[in-house]
């Protein structure tokens, strides 16, 4: 079972860059965790993203090849295109994704030095955080300089990741944060946590 994001942090933020301007983007996710790795296409916009993973994501209908998250609207969506369905399940934390450079929770930050994200130069930093827990995480976090944009964030405390490879900033059309049309939706009565 693979979660989006298995620690005490919350990353319900809109995306932003450094002039408070939300972005749109799209990108390569590789996310590890509980041992395993997942890929996935990524696509972003303000408080929205659309996850299209490889393989599929199983759901009690069958395996989605496309997963909507809606923090706007605290709603997930499984599209599930064989069957021309879309299973609607209550928003959870499992879900979210980090994409702010600044932690919630930061207590403090280190700059290590210059490293490189797949082919992507960045820059390295320790990241101490109070989570909502009470308790103090470390994480590596790397930033590309140029865009101040969040590469990839890494627990030191846990054995997992999030990184995101090939980020290109460009407009993202609003019916890809949609449910498709002539789909049926069917609401299910408890949360999943997502699986690989």
């Amino acid at each position: 079972m693979v979660s989006w994001c298995p620690s005490g942090l919350a990353f319900a933020e809109p995306v932003h860059l450094s002039s408070d301007r939300p972005i749109e983007f799209s990108a390569r996710l590789v996310r590890k965790t509980g041992g395993r790795i997942a890929n996935a296409q990524l696509f972003v916009k303000k408080d929205r993203y659309r996850i299209e993973p490889s393989g599929g994501i199983r759901t009690e209908l069958g395996y989605a090849g496309v997963t909507i998250v809606r923090l706007d609207e605290q709603k997930i969506w499984h599209v599930l295109s064989r069957r021309r369905i879309v299973l609607s399940i209550p928003f959870t934390s499992d879900y979210l994704l980090p994409f702010s450079v600044q932690l919630e929770g930061e207590t403090s930050r280190i700059v290590i030095g210059n490293s490189v994200v797949g082919d992507q130069p960045a820059l390295l930093y320790e990241v101490v955080v109070q989570n909502r827990f009470g308790q103090l995480e470390r994480y590596f976090e790397w930033v590309d300089p140029q865009r101040e944009i969040l590469l990839k964030l890494l627990s030191q405390d846990r054995d997992w990741f999030v990184e995101y490879r090939h980020v290109v900033l460009s407009p993202q059309p609003d019916y890809y944060f949609e449910a498709p049309l002539g789909y049926r939706t069917i609401k299910a009565q408890e949360a999943q946590v997502p699986r690989g």
